[in-house]
């Protein structure tokens, strides 16, 4: 996963939608204690500063220490870079031993996971009964009925290009493997929340949100450019003047649970 996203730590950090304050306070609601949370997958660290708005403490780790680099740094917030080669027990030991994580946030990167080693870790770190462990994911972008179809077609340019992996989020994490027990109005393995992530967008932010895709590096490191004027310019017209501030709607997917007891 660390490869996928340390080229465009940077852009990254500019072009990635934002999640609404209200995800984390009704996740917040749902654990008796706040005393910790564990941010997984952090990034920048978009996520781990809001749980950090209603926990004591967030240990927000990633495999990138590229993407740490470029992470907002929080009073209540400790990053960690987790090498690949870092054991379950490392990581429990970083955590403050088995049983002592109130909530595990992983945003939009879950689906990269090894997954049936990060939920037996996640397993041993939640406390018990009250602990809880949410995942979402965002996937595509509603922009107008006239730029709609545009970038659906340039997405398909994207497939060849994306770790296979990526299926989950493309199917809304319909398909991933969520063995927790679930939580009222979460959804469920199989039947995920669906959520809408507004937002205010300029063309030039748009055209950084493409540039994040892993797919667009990988294309470009395997000398395939699938962002030329052409692409560029077809988007521009769409969009309908490259000044213009647009309200967008990104589609977002989510599941939380608790350990089965």
């Amino acid at each position: 996963m660390a490869g996928l996203f340390d080229k465009q730590a940077e852009v990254y950090l500019n072009g990635r939608p934002t999640y609404p304050k209200e995800w984390y306070s009704k996740l917040a609601a749902l654990t008796p204690h706040h005393t910790l949370a564990w941010d997984v997958g952090t990034g920048n660290g978009q996520a781990a500063i809001s749980v950090a708005e209603h926990y004591e403490q967030v240990i927000a780790t990633d495999v990138s220490e590229s993407q740490l680099q470029h992470a907002i740094p929080h009073p209540r917030v400790r990053y960690a870079h987790t090498a690949l080669n870092i054991t379950d027990e490392e990581v429990i030991a970083l955590l403050g031993g088995e049983d002592s994580v109130d909530l595990v946030t992983v945003a939009t990167a879950v689906h990269w996971f090894d997954l049936p080693k990060f939920y037996n870790l996640v397993s041993r770190l939640l406390k018990k009964p009250g602990g809880v462990l949410a995942v979402w994911t965002y996937g595509g972008i509603e922009v107008s009925p006239t730029f709609d179809p545009v970038m659906k077609r340039f997405h398909d340019t994207t497939l060849p290009f994306w770790d296979n992996r990526a299926h989950y989020a493309f199917d809304g994490y319909k398909t991933l493997p969520f063995p927790f027990q679930s939580v009222t109005g979460f959804g469920c393995e199989g039947n995920p929340l669906t959520l809408a992530v507004p937002a205010k967008l300029s063309f030039e932010g748009f055209l950084k949100y493409l540039k994040s895709w892993s797919a667009v590096t990988t294309a470009k490191y395997q000398g395939v450019d699938l962002l030329p004027e052409k692409v560029v310019k077809e988007f521009e017209a769409a969009w309908g003047d490259s000044k213009l501030i647009r309200s967008v709607s990104y589609k977002a997917f989510m599941l939380a649970g608790k350990v089965k007891l």
